[in-house]
C-alpha cells in the first residue's frame, strides 16, 4: 500500500506550484480532489499551450495533475461553501495556492474550517505570504528569481541578468507545500488538532540562497557569475571542453582530485603543491583549468565518461531531448506511460519518489469536473440535490 493511501486532500489550486506539490502527494497514494471553478474553465493551466493532446487537453496541465480527481464548485456561493464544509468533514487536509488575501475571503483557512473538522490541516502556498504589505500582490516564479538574486548568478560573466532555465522556484515551493502539509498532518493525527501552515514563493526563493546568503550576511561577499558554471569555492567543478563537446566534472571531495589525475595519466598533478588541497586549487583555478582543458580535449565526452565511471563524478552536457533519450532514463523505468481517453497513450517522467514494493499510480489528469457527481453521491447527496446545485451553477 502506498504511504499516503487513505489520506484525502482537497486542493484549491491552479497553474504550477501548488499542483506540482499535490501531484507528489497523489503519486504516493493520497486522494487529491481538485476543486475548480465551474465558470471560467477551471484551473487556468487547462488552457496553457502551445502543445495539446489530440483530445484538446493541455500537455502543460497534464504535467502537474497526474493521479488527481476533479470536482467543480463555486466557492463564492453559500451553497458552494456548504458543499466545501461537507467535504472538509471527511478530509485530512486542504491545500491551496491562491493569492495571499484570498484564502480567508473564501473561508479556506483553519479559523473557518476547524468548526467543521478540528483535525483539518490547511496548507497555504502564496506568492509573498498571507499577511504583511504584499499579501494582495500576485507573484510568479521569474519575479522571485529576479528579486532573490538568481539572475545575478546564472549565466556567464559579462552577460546580462539571466533566469534559471526552469521554473525552479515554483517546483521548490510546491515540494515545500507537500512537506509542510504532511508535517502538519503528522501533528494533527497525534494531537487531534489541525492548523494553518504556510510557504511562499518568495521565502523559498530567498531560503534557497543558502550558503550564498550566509557568506553575504557574515562576510559581506556578493557572489557573482563564474566562467563555465563553476562552483564558487570547489575546483575543479565546472564544464570542460572535450574532443566533441562538453563534460561537467565535480571533484567535490578531496579524494576525487588524485583520482582524476590518475585517470588522465597525470599523477604528478596530485602532488603539485599548487593543487594539493581545495584552497590551493582555488587559488590556482586558472592553472587547473588550463591543464584540464588540454587533457580533456584529447578524447570525446563518451570516451571520458567510460573512463570516469564510478571513479570521478562527471556528466555529459545534454539538451532536453538528449536528457530524455538517455539510456539511463529510457532503460530504467524513469518514464511512465499513461492512457488518456480520446487521445491514447502519452508519456511523462515517472514519479521520482519510489516506495519499495509499490508501483506508482499512472492515472492521467482528470477532465474538468470529471468526479463531481461521484464525489457528491459519496457525500450522501441524492440526485435532486445534485441537480439543484447544477441548476444554481454551484457545480
Amino acid at each position: 500500500m502506498l504511504p499516503l493511501a487513505g489520506v484525502r486532500i482537497l486542493a484549491v489550486e491552479q497553474y504550477g506550484a501548488g499542483p506540482f506539490g499535490t501531484m507528489f502527494l497523489a503519486d504516493q497514494g493520497a486522494e487529491v480532489i481538485k476543486i475548480e471553478n465551474p465558470h471560467d474553465g477551471g484551473d487556468m493551466a487547462r488552457a496553457v499551450g502551445p502543445y495539446f493532446f489530440d483530445n484538446g487537453d493541455s500537455q502543460f496541465f497534464h504535467s502537474f495533475n497526474r493521479n488527481k480527481r476533479s470536482l467543480t464548485l463555486d466557492l463564492t456561493q453559500p451553497d458552494g461553501q456548504a458543499v466545501l464544509h461537507d467535504l472538509v468533514r471527511g478530509a485530512d487536509a486542504l491545500a491551496c495556492n491562491l493569492r495571499g488575501d484570498v484564502p480567508a475571503k473564501l473561508g479556506l483557512d483553519y479559523a473557518h474550517l476547524a468548526q467543521h473538522n478540528e483535525k483539518i490541516v490547511c496548507a497555504h502556498l502564496t506568492a509573498y505570504g498571507r499577511d504583511g504589505p504584499r499579501q494582495t500582490w500576485p507573484g510568479y516564479d521569474y519575479l522571485m528569481q529576479a528579486e532573490a538574486g538568481y539572475f545575478s548568478v546564472t549565466g556567464e560573466p559579462g552577460g546580462g541578468p539571466t533566469r534559471f532555465g526552469l521554473s525552479v522556484v515554483d517546483m521548490m515551493t510546491g515540494l515545500a507545500l507537500a512537506f509542510a502539509l504532511v508535517s502538519a498532518l503528522t501533528a494533527a493525527r497525534a494531537t487531534g488538532i489541525g492548523r494553518d501552515i504556510d510557504v511562499s514563493l518568495f521565502d523559498l526563493a530567498l531560503g534557497n540562497l543558502s550558503y550564498l546568503a550566509t557568506w553575504y550576511l557574515n562576510a559581506g561577499v556578493v557572489q557573482e557569475r563564474l566562467p563555465r558554471s563553476a562552483h564558487p569555492s570547489l575546483t575543479p567543478c565546472q564544464m570542460f571542453p572535450t574532443a566533441d563537446g562538453w563534460i561537467f566534472i565535480m571533484c567535490n571531495k578531496e579524494k576525487f582530485w588524485p583520482a582524476l589525475c590518475q585517470v588522465l595519466d597525470q599523477p604528478d598533478w596530485a602532488d603539485d603543491p599548487r593543487f594539493r588541497t581545495f584552497k590551493d586549487r582555488l587559488e590556482n583555478r586558472d592553472a587547473v583549468t588550463d591543464l584540464l582543458d588540454s587533457a580533456l580535449s584529447k578524447k570525446t565526452t563518451e570516451e571520458w565518461l567510460g573512463l570516469f565511471a564510478g571513479i570521478v563524478p562527471a556528466a555529459p552536457i545534454h539538451d532536453i531531448g538528449q536528457a530524455l533519450e538517455n539510456p539511463f532514463v529510457t532503460e530504467h523505468a524513469r518514464l511512465q506511460t499513461l492512457d488518456l481517453p480520446g487521445a491514447g497513450p502519452y508519456r511523462m517522467v515517472a514519479p521520482p519518489v519510489q516506495s519499495a514494493g509499490d508501483t506508482p499510480p499512472a492515472n492521467p489528469a482528470p477532465a474538468l469536473g470529471a468526479d463531481t457527481h461521484t464525489i457528491l453521491r459519496d457525500l450522501g447527496y441524492d440526485e435532486d440535490r445534485i441537480t439543484a446545485l447544477k441548476d444554481a451553477k454551484v457545480i
